[in-house]
């Protein structure tokens, strides 16, 4: 990183702190939803600041590098340094993009400046992105992620088994997000099955109009098993380990609280995945003017309904054991 870069970034951190190793690995939250627009980035910036003021070390990471908008969430106007400088290896140290906001515990890796020819690093540098995260002096770090199913978006969305699926109740988030989650969820099984064979039978899978006519993993799963029993086994592990928690967005009617639960039969149903709906967040006309001001909601209007219903998804995250410990 150039002179000038370090001179302006130190204005974004405090002087006297250096990033040291954690005592324990933070707990990594990565935020999807497959669908663009249904709020992944409020959230984020919500849950990160109410976790903070919970006294937890929070930092808030921009995996969005096509689409970054986190640190205007959180009231950093022009980040000097952010993660395309790790993807575009200028900086290899992911403690010298931490950035410091105006909550105290809570950093952020910003998403900005990214090469547009290339903004998504390879698979290499994707996995020790992800060990580097796990690296970081903090109790939590809240991945940003991108909208679509990319193999980026997907491989961030796999580095936890309590992954975040952000949804809004309108058709077109809900049909994404079933997407979203079996195209990360194959992938996982892929990565996870020993036998080629195997890793195979679920390559065809993936295909929704395979020739075998596999439609649901629970099909898969008996074909795995007529195939390999010890890989059936191995299947069942993976699926029951694999525990995304759901929240829904922009909740205005009854119905809409209700889809969280529709959500989560369909995933154990069609799926076996054992879902977890956290919680929802009301629609709220100030959720506007907080991106406006550069604001998080439960900063601009703390005692709105939708900031009560966002600390205590935050509050339900601080307190669910970690699927990996």
């Amino acid at each position: 990183m150039s002179a000038e870069l370090r001179k302006s970034a130190a204005r974004f951190r405090p002087a006297t702190s250096e990033p040291r190793l954690a005592a324990r690995p933070p707990r990594m939250i990565p935020v999807g939803g497959g669908k663009g627009g249904v709020g992944k980035t409020f959230v984020v910036a919500n849950l990160a600041v109410s976790l903070a003021r919970m006294g937890h070390r929070v930092v808030a990471v921009d995996a969005d590098l096509e689409g970054p908008n986190l640190h205007t969430c959180l009231g950093l106007a022009k980040p000097p340094v952010s993660l395309a400088d790790y993807v575009a290896h200028r900086e290899e140290d992911l403690g010298k993009l931490l950035l410091d906001s105006s909550v105290p515990g809570l950093h952020v890796i910003a998403g900005t400046r990214s090469n547009l020819a290339t903004p998504q690093p390879g698979h290499a540098r994707r996995v020790q992105l992800i060990r580097e995260l796990r690296r970081l002096p903090a109790d939590f770090v809240l991945l940003d992620l991108g909208a679509g199913m990319h193999p980026a978006v997907v491989d961030y969305f796999m580095v936890s088994d309590d992954g975040l699926l952000v949804i809004a109740p309108e058709p077109t988030s809900v049909e994404n997000a079933y997407a979203f989650l079996r195209a990360a969820f194959y992938r996982r099984l892929r990565l996870a099955m020993a036998s080629h064979d195997v890793r195979s039978l679920v390559t065809l899978a993936m295909d929704e109009q395979n020739e075998r006519g596999i439609r649901t993993p629970l099909e898969l799963l008996r074909e795995i098993e007529a195939l390999d029993p010890s890989e059936g086994a191995h299947f069942v592990e993976t699926m029951r380990a694999f525990r995304p928690r759901i929240v829904i967005n922009e909740v205005r009617t009854a119905e809409d609280v209700k889809l969280g639960f529709s959500v989560k039969s369909v995933c154990r149903k069609y799926f076996g995945i054992e879902a977890e709906y956290l919680g929802y967040v009301s629609h709220d006309a100030d959720a506007r003017k907080a991106v406006r001001g550069r604001r998080p909601l439960v900063d601009l209007s703390p005692r709105s309904d939708a900031s009560n219903y966002l600390r205590r998804v935050a509050r339900k995250l601080a307190d669910l054991p970690s699927a990996r410990g």
